[in-house]
């Protein structure tokens, strides 16, 4: 798909540019109270664009959003840790603060699209993670002044057409996460390009249950099983777990508090238990499908990955996917996590970073912010 370069900007030295970033990275509270990034690859990812711009003369104002105040100020969620991190990068980027503490960005409203403009002569997009929402500072800029995508978003758009348009067979997916709703559009979209889908995460659940097995007291979407049979009674592609690990009723998961027993149950767990990942076999089975794969396309977890006990099968698909040795793209921000700690980041073809953008791009094969991009004048 074509969207404008930096290069069609024409000469930038003297001009004021305004470059829409990505800064929304997840922090932390130290023991001061004061907040720590954790991870800072959104702000990494956007220095190509903001140090082409400095090196060709332009004045850069940079601009994100972070978290969701709703039009309200809010000092837990202020860009100033951010701008702070990215002078240690790159001075001399100008850095306005949370874009949705005026309720205005949501809402795409014209004047504060007008606010954002003020003596501002060019506008580049570089936040391929913000690039599904219809808000002002994603679409107004563009029907004003001369826009341009930024070299992230531009090589997010490349490669993310590549997998529409012309991916090497065989072509693998692995979609993981919590609920078959979030991601049935994209599912459909997927299993006319795909030659397998694997299905993991608490979503494979509900295909279970639509098979009638018992799964406990495991995640299942009721209103989906429906849609869950139709599909699987269509199609071949779909590949789901063959085991479980699940933890006993009285357990407690998640990053802090951990109790309980954990087993591994085939097929079926019984009434009580819970799965939350899946086992050694099904990892198995989903690297073998990979390891024959030439192109492979990653989003979502494949159990709760930030318990240490159900982490296995993220990590073991991570692996398989950073050595099966062909074309692979990973997005979602737990499966990006758990590429980068697993220490794999360099074999991944693209480590994408946009979440619920590169699945809809996927799904409808645009986004309004590339669409703004594509009709802004020249």
């Amino acid at each position: 798909m074509y969207v404008p370069q930096l290069e069609e900007l024409g000469d930038v030295e003297g001009k004021t540019v305004l470059v829409r970033c990505d800064f929304n990275v997840p922090m932390v509270k130290d023991s001061n109270g004061k907040f720590e990034i954790v991870d800072d690859f959104r702000i990494r990812s956007s220095l190509p664009t903001l140090q082409w711009l400095l090196d060709r003369g332009a004045k850069v104002i940079a601009c994100s959003h972070i978290g969701r105040p709703h039009g309200k100020f809010d000092p837990d969620l202020s860009i100033t840790p951010m701008a702070k991190r990215l002078k240690e990068y790159l001075p001399g980027v100008e850095v306005m603060e949370n874009l949705r503490f005026s309720i205005g960005e949501e809402r795409n409203d014209e004047e504060f699209v007008r606010q954002l403009i003020e003596g501002v002569d060019l506008y580049v997009d570089d936040a391929f993670g913000a690039a599904h929402r219809v808000h002002a500072s994603i679409v107004g800029p563009p029907k004003y002044l001369p826009s341009a995508a930024g070299r992230l978003l531009a090589r997010e758009t490349e490669v993310l057409s590549s997998l529409l348009e012309s991916p090497e067979d065989p072509f693998v997916g692995i979609m993981g996460g919590s609920k078959v709703s979030d991601k049935i559009g994209l599912i459909k979209s997927l299993l006319d390009r795909v030659d397998t889908l694997i299905i993991g995460g608490g979503m494979a659940f509900s295909f279970m249950a639509a098979q009638g097995f018992e799964i406990g007291d495991s995640m299942v979407e009721h209103d989906q099983l429906d849609v869950c049979r139709d599909l699987l009674s269509s199609t071949e592609k779909i590949l789901l777990p063959v085991d479980f690990v699940g933890l006993s009723p009285d357990g407690r998961f998640g990053s802090d508090d951990q109790s309980g027993d954990v087993k591994i149950f085939e097929k079926e767990i019984p009434p009580g238990w819970r799965g939350l990942d899946v086992g050694p076999k099904s990892i198995e089975k989903f690297s073998e499908v990979i390891s024959a794969a030439k192109t492979v396309l990653w989003n979502g977890p494949l159990g709760v990955c930030e318990d240490a006990r159900f982490a296995n099968g993220t990590l073991g698909v991570a692996q398989a996917v950073a050595s099966f040795g062909g074309f692979s793209v990973v997005g979602g921000g737990d499966s990006a996590a758990a590429i980068e700690k697993a220490g794999l980041v360099d074999a991944i073809t693209h480590l994408s970073t946009g979440g619920g953008a590169s699945l809809e791009f996927l799904e409808k094969g645009d986004l309004p912010g590339l669409k703004a991009l594509r009709e802004s004048p020249r």
